[in-house]
């Protein structure tokens, strides 16, 4: 498995459907791929339309949270559930573009061997919503970046490729996926900001208020910066001893007769009574 595409859904009826087949085309034949996408609680026709392509898409695995809890968490069952070292993650409402995944799963590996990157995000350059979601966006990054340092121009953008294993240390709470590069930056690794396609949402509607965004906004920097602050990244080495032949080495080996042991039963003896050296070698 080389990548799970990791697909936050609430209501998107609308949209799933047409977002499902984009990714199988674009990945279909590129690399092996598995589709998670969580249900979180919708109460429209989501689940059903889900069901339906599970029977055409064997890739498709589908979660479902008994009631809605959140992008954020919504995006860690996910991860938690995939199966590939690699995840990409997309909004449910099709406004990221799945032909970008390949090129930010390029990215991604180039970056990791030479610059310890463990995060690729979008930066939605020209976003394709209403000016008033542009102004409140590009205020909302400024402040962010601004406080946190995290520079990332566009910290919410959904299209991101990561490291599963790097998402899964990270601390997890509620609206964590606007944090991210912050909190990858926090844990010692590297983040690039690519800029992506950015398309009109076609179906359905947003489920964030501009009011709830806000105030939400305000506490979650707090308590990052607060986070942030109190953070120390460790430089762990090893030192390896090697320590020359012990004396127990050089004890002559006893004549075999009756009542004598084996050289087999010998060292399993000194096995059990010889601790292991640093690094699990044995003197």
């Amino acid at each position: 498995m080389d990548v799970s595409v990791v697909i936050p859904a609430q209501n998107e009826a609308g949209n799933i459907e047409s977002l499902v087949a984009e990714v199988v085309g674009v990945l279909d034949g590129w690399c092996e791929f598995e589709i998670v996408v969580v249900d979180d609680g919708s109460t429209d026709g989501t689940a059903a339309a889900l069901e339906t392509l599970q029977n055409t898409h064997p890739m498709l695995r589908v979660l479902t949270h008994a009631h809605p809890c959140g992008q954020s968490l919504a995006v860690r069952s996910g991860v938690k559930a995939a199966r590939a070292d690699v995840v990409a993650t997309l909004d449910g409402d099709g406004q990221n573009d799945p032909r970008d995944l390949p090129r930010l799963w390029s990215i991604l590996e180039t970056a990791a061997r030479d610059a310890n990157v463990h995060l690729v995000i979008g930066h939605r350059r020209r976003r394709q919503d209403s000016l008033w979601r542009k102004v409140c966006s590009r205020v909302a990054n400024s402040i962010r970046g601004r406080i946190l340092g995290d520079n990332t121009p566009d910290s919410g953008c959904g299209i991101k490729v990561f490291f599963r294993d790097a998402f899964l240390e990270l601390p997890a709470f509620h609206h964590m996926h606007r944090f991210l590069p912050a909190l990858f930056r926090r844990a010692g690794s590297g983040v690039l900001s690519v800029e992506v396609r950015h398309r009109p949402r076609l179906q359905g509607r947003s489920h964030y208020g501009t009011f709830s965004r806000l105030t939400a906004g305000v506490i979650d920097l707090a308590g990052m910066l607060w986070l942030i602050r109190r953070s120390r990244v460790p430089r762990v080495t090893e030192r390896c001893h090697r320590p020359g032949p012990s004396p127990v080495d050089s004890r002559p080996m006893p004549e075999l007769g009756r009542g004598a042991m084996s050289p087999r039963a010998m060292a399993r003896s000194f096995s059990r009574s010889e601790p292991a050296a640093v690094g699990g070698e044995r003197p």
